[in-house]
């Protein structure tokens, strides 16, 4: 088994890149036609399912959800964990329809970038967090108004296994702006899908989705506490995972 691994991961790179090819010319011919919804339906959640299910099938990476009573039934701000890019397919399928803060960049990536334009993401530029923290402010409340999810990597990047990094306020705010919870979600992806390289392994990712949390008062105290305590139980909830693998 371990010696077939390396040409499994090939195999499923190969599909991968395929389909994502394959699915963005499509997109691009179809879903401007499209509501928001239903191109979010179309566009993401088919071919991020695919991804997933590519990555169980062909490697033997398989996931297991806790905590889904937990989702509230009005979409609000998610925060996440980010170790791997197995999540960001994952969450763009599991919460319909999303709206992901990224990386200004990934919008003038060919055929990719513009088929994720059409999508309404947050797209942000990292060398100037002031404007960042606007853009997420300002597009973050009109997505929220239009009924999406809201998903934010707190910790900016993906942060290896066993390591944490600081969690930016900026979703927190966007709540307590909205007047609505923030989801936290923890996961152990990484200790499969690692950050950096080719390589992975089979197993089961668990995911847990935690209560929401709803801010105590409004302002920037209200944010910061609610940000700490969002932190603190992504954190635990993710160590503990880490340690039971």
């Amino acid at each position: 088994m371990n010696v077939l691994l390396p040409i499994r991961i090939l195999l499923f790179y190969l599909l991968l890149s395929f389909t994502a090819f394959a699915w963005c010319l499509v997109s691009l011919v179809f879903a401007p036609f499209m509501s928001f919804r239903t191109r979010y339906r179309f566009v993401v959640q088919t071919w991020c399912r695919s991804a997933v299910w590519l990555a169980q099938t062909v490697i033997g990476l398989r996931y297991e959800v806790r905590g889904a009573e937990n989702i509230p039934e009005k979409p609000c701000v998610i925060l996440s964990k980010h170790q791997s890019t197995w999540e960001t397919f994952f969450l763009s399928a599991y919460f319909e329809p999303l709206s992901q803060v990224l990386k200004r960049e990934l919008l003038n990536v060919p055929f990719f970038g513009w088929a994720i334009r059409l999508l309404k993401p947050i797209a942000i530029d990292r060398e100037n967090p002031k404007e960042a923290l606007r853009q997420v402010a300002k597009q973050g409340l009109e997505r929220l108004e239009q009924g999406a999810w809201v998903l934010i990597f707190p910790e900016g990047t993906r942060v290896p296994v066993g390591q944490v990094g600081k969690f930016s306020r900026s979703g927190a705010a966007l709540a307590v702006n909205a007047k609505l919870p923030i989801l936290p979600v923890a996961h152990n992806a990484g200790t499969f899908w690692p950050k950096s390289g080719w390589g992975k392994r089979p197993g089961t990712i668990q995911v847990v989705i935690g209560p929401a949390m709803h801010a105590e008062s409004e302002g920037p105290r209200a944010a910061a506490e609610l940000n700490q305590r969002a932190e603190d139980w992504i954190n635990t909830t993710v160590a503990d995972l880490e340690r039971n693998v």
